[in-house]
């Protein structure tokens, strides 16, 4: 396993940039990167004739060390593909460090990646605040920051602005919208209060609650943020109660989550719950549901990826796919941990996208395959969950499903939604 600051060096799967002068007029011209299919004469850092090498950070260790998983899970199917021929005879090196879910280490860690490891992209990178933080940097460098674990506008919002920059989640702010719209059908005269993580994630998913329940019925009573580094939010939840609320928005994620469960339990404070879908992993959700059975009972998410723990998944290829490379590539790693599953996920979708990269990838022929995604076969999304993006549609996830928990497992509870 990675120790906290190490690297996690394997051998998983899998532009040169067109410094050109008609590459940067167009650039001037329309704001957005030029990816001509011009092939380089000689590659672009990460890319060898045997290997592409991509790197990371993930927390392993901290308060959002729930997310790790995230790491070896992805490392594990790059291994599988690898061990299958790789991407034209190419493996993925995955190398990623621990962040620790600290914005500043995440720049740190960054630069060493990009400028002393020579990486080909970043990729799949974790947290909003952190992946803000290397935003501009890597635009700067024409790094590509792909499928990063992050649904806000600031990271899959700007296309124009930060072309080198895509997320992988659901635009968080879409996720709240389809909680406000499942509250106009659900509820229309909950009375709601808010607790949010002061990041771009919980503004984001209050500000598309807030505008899927304007002057439809529902209303915000109470909102209170808390910083990412505080250490409990029960007096937070303290003062949402005051305001007489029969519903409770936890856009947190899983430690802060868990801590206002078990607050607003303590309190005697029964509202519906809904719960930001960073958090809804199963063995959370069971810390949560053993401190408060009878609050988290029914409470409502939404999830994109299929949940190796439920049973109609049981004959699945999927699954079959899933156990399989966890068994041979991270036989330490847990099936039942869903962030492994969430890693597999995304670096399926970076296999397909380093495919279309073509036989000699570049930078700019990997951001150009990036910007022009229509993917439906992902084994681990869902049904009827197409991941598509363009060059002005950076968040290749736009549905979901509505999920209710039922203090042993989540079950569906809508058709496809749309979540943009």
């Amino acid at each position: 396993m990675v120790a906290a600051s190490l690297v996690r060096l394997r051998f998983p799967l899998v532009r040169r940039l067109l410094a050109l002068p008609v590459a940067a007029a167009a650039l001037a011209l329309t704001g957005y990167v030029s990816v001509g299919a011009s092939a380089s004469s000689s590659a672009d850092p990460g890319v060898t004739p045997t290997s592409i090498l991509i790197g990371g950070t993930v927390p392993l260790s901290g308060e959002a060390a729930a997310f790790g998983s995230v790491g070896p899970g992805a490392t594990a199917y790059f291994d599988y593909v690898n061990a299958h021929g790789g991407v034209y005879g190419r493996k993925i090196v995955y190398r990623y460090y621990d962040d620790g879910y600290d914005p500043a280490r995440t720049v740190q860690l960054t630069r060493q990646l990009v400028e002393q490891d020579k990486v080909f992209a970043i990729f799949n990178s974790v947290g909003t605040a952190e992946n803000i933080a290397i935003r501009d940097y890597l635009n700067a460098m024409k790094v590509p920051q792909l499928f990063a674990g992050d649904g806000s506008d600031a990271i899959g919002g700007s296309p124009r602005k930060y072309p080198y920059t895509m997320g992988f989640l659901q635009s968080y702010r879409g996720e709240g919208a389809v909680y406000g719209r499942d509250l106009v059908k659900r509820n229309p005269k909950a009375r709601i209060a808010v607790l949010f993580e002061n990041t771009d994630l919980g503004k984001d998913m209050t500000r598309g609650l807030s505008r899927a329940i304007a002057g439809k019925g529902p209303k915000i009573v109470a909102s209170q943020s808390y910083e990412y580094t505080a250490s409990d939010v029960s007096s937070q939840v303290a003062q949402l109660k005051t305001s007489g609320a029969n519903t409770l928005m936890l856009f947190a994620t899983p430690k802060f989550m868990i801590q206002g469960v078990v607050a607003t339990h303590k309190l005697g404070w029964k509202p519906q719950l809904y719960i930001a879908s960073v958090s809804i992993e199963p063995t959370i959700m069971g810390i949560a549901s053993v401190n408060a059975p009878e609050l988290t009972k029914g409470a409502l998410s939404v999830a994109f990826v299929k949940n190796p723990n439920d049973p109609i998944w049981a004959k699945d290829k999927a699954l079959t796919l899933y156990l399989k490379v966890m068994k041979a590539y991270d036989p330490s790693g847990k099936p039942s941990d869903v962030y492994n599953w969430y890693g597999m996920t995304v670096a399926w979708t970076m296999v397909e996208t380093l495919r279309a990269a073509g036989k000699n990838p570049t930078r700019m022929s990997l951001l150009r395959a990036a910007t022009h995604l229509d993917l439906r076969g992902n084994p681990f999304l869902l049904p009827g969950i197409v991941i598509r993006t363009t060059p002005t549609q950076y968040f290749p996830l736009a549905q979901v499903y509505l999920y209710r928990w039922n203090n042993k497992q989540w079950v569906k509870s809508s058709g496809l939604l749309p979540a943009a």
